[in-house]
């Protein structure tokens, strides 16, 4: 059933069981106390049919399947309502009616009191519904709690594993400095080698050459 005609249906028995508690007292008044409740009924009467008039478009928005339970209901909501309007037009007839009041008080009342149970007893059911529909939702709020905090658990992990791949990142950018660093100085250490190379050979030629020109001036003179 539509939630929300569920929780008009509930205030409307809550509204219906009060207005005829109401009527019963108010059948032993009179004078301007009577005039008072009377006033107080009658407010609450039109707040109840504003009730139905609620639940009479919400349902008629609804499937067909469901639409047609619904619907009658809010018949018997309306004879109930129109029973405590009766009810209360008997009480408001005047003195000369205290007979009829009377009657309404022992007797007429019984029907009405048979319909405030069967309204209690709709109202209990649809306090069950209710309470269901709260404990699911609590299931569902803490189950989304619980999601939440599995969330919040793995993005501390995500952002520690990130911190630890910067740190990771930082010390491969520091090992290829030093790459670089040894690089460039292995290589000018093979351009010295070979620098080197070249001087040792120079100075071994000149060397070599100095002893051919000094066996070649001992042998000729």
């Amino acid at each position: 059933m539509n939630e929300v005609f569920e929780g008009y249906e509930r205030q409307y028995c809550e509204a219906s069981a009060s207005l005829t508690r109401e009527c019963t007292a108010a059948a032993a008044l009179q004078g301007e106390k009577l005039k008072q409740k009377a006033a107080e009924i009658k407010s609450g009467i039109d707040g109840a049919e504003g009730l139905i008039r609620k639940m009479d478009l919400e349902a008629r928005n609804l499937q067909p399947s469901i639409r047609a339970g619904l619907l009658a209901k809010i018949r018997e909501y309306k004879s109930d309502l129109n029973n405590l309007k009766g009810a209360l037009k008997r009480i408001t007839s005047g003195n000369a009616q205290q007979g009829a009041r009377e009657e309404l008080l022992e007797s007429g009342m019984a029907d009405a009191l048979g319909v405030s149970a069967d309204q209690r007893s709709r109202l209990l059911r649809a306090t069950e519904r209710q309470n269901q529909t709260t404990d699911r939702l609590r299931d569902s709020h803490r189950t989304m709690l619980e999601t939440e905090d599995l969330g919040v658990s793995i993005l501390h992990d995500l952002s520690q594993q990130r911190q630890s791949l910067l740190r990771a990142h930082n010390v491969l950018d520091d090992v290829d400095d030093n790459i670089g660093k040894s690089r460039r100085i292995i290589g000018g250490m093979v351009r010295r080698m070979d620098r080197n190379k070249w001087i040792i050979g120079l100075i071994i030629a000149v060397l070599v050459l100095a002893i051919l020109v000094i066996l070649y001036f001992k042998f000729v003179h």
